[in-house]
């Protein structure tokens, strides 16, 4: 008999090498060698990831810590203090990095900079009171906070790279049974009514293609395959209508609106969740419920 997968294991399917964690297996991508070089190219790429999938005004230059720590401090009104909080958080970022960068140029210089040394505790200091304020920062869809994501530049600086490419994978895992809940919801909720019969195999299409956009990293070639489709399907999904005659009754085609706004916002978090590639909890509960709440009317078209 074959033993069950555990956590950790690799196989290989198609010619590629998978990873499995939570459930699922995960395209595997093997770690860099351990180095200031890598992790600065690594924190730097997963610092622009992360102010690409938050909020529009945050990215705040390094050089500009002070003006945004005053700003912050002075700040009394509840709402625009968490935005210049989410600004102050992106500052402390960019003086992380920049301070980073300039250890890593000091070092292939024949210089070398003890974890004790002003610089590294400065860079340190920053990291950490940039994830403290990682909770004020929002999805640049403005739905919720997205600190998973935030906190990624200080874990490649704190962590080996197997250790942050093992938390990687098991965030994926977590970021394809968040798809996968919501996917089953949208076709248990939709599909059972005649409104959306059809949109079953265009959902479930959509949410297979997500999986593998949230598992493949950018400068893996088959990203060339694999994001067209999504694209298509994500737009598939755009002309889904309700299958609905024009004599129904004003209360149904209401319902029918009602749902097909709630379907639209279900394609909407799948693709968020498999762009930024972490889990968005808060977002998946609250779209479920929703969908609990709502009742699809059963109607025959004629």
């Amino acid at each position: 008999m074959n033993k069950p997968p555990q956590n950790g294991d690799r196989r290989t399917f198609d010619d590629s090498e998978y990873i499995f964690y939570y459930d699922y297996w995960i395209r595997y991508y093997a770690p860099l060698e351990d180095s200031l070089g890598n992790r600065k190219r690594l924190i730097d790429s997963l610092t622009r990831r992360a102010f690409h999938h938050t909020e529009a005004g945050i990215n705040t230059p390094g050089r500009n810590l002070e003006q945004a720590r005053a700003a912050y401090q002075q700040q009394s009104n509840p709402e625009r203090r968490r935005v210049n909080a989410a600004m102050l958080a992106g500052a402390l970022f960019h003086r992380a990095t920049d301070l980073f960068t300039s250890i890593v140029d000091l070092a292939e210089l024949g210089v070398k900079v003890s974890d004790n040394n002003d610089l590294m505790r400065e860079c340190t200091d920053c990291f950490e009171e940039a994830l403290s304020l990682g909770k004020q920062v929002k999805h640049h869809s403005g739905c919720e906070g997205i600190d998973e994501i935030w906190g990624e530049p200080f874990k490649a600086f704190t962590l080996s790279p197997t250790e942050f490419y093992e938390s990687r994978f098991i965030k994926i895992a977590q970021s394809m049974r968040d798809i996968d809940r919501i996917g089953n919801c949208m076709v248990e909720t939709f599909c059972s009514s005649d409104l959306f019969a059809d949109a079953s195999d265009s959902i479930m299409a959509f949410t297979a293609i997500a999986k593998r956009v949230a598992e493949t990293m950018k400068k893996d070639p088959i990203i060339f395959q694999i994001w067209p489709e999504f694209v298509a399907l994500r737009e598939a999904l755009d002309k889904v209508r309700p299958n609905l005659h024009d004599e129904a009754e004003q209360i149904t085609q209401m319902e029918a609106k009602q749902g097909l706004d709630l379907l639209q916002e279900g394609k909407r978090w799948v693709a968020y969740i498999a762009s930024a590639r972490v889990p968005m909890p808060l977002g998946t509960k609250q779209y479920i419920a929703k969908c609990q709440e709502y009742q699809a009317p059963s109607v025959t078209a004629e």
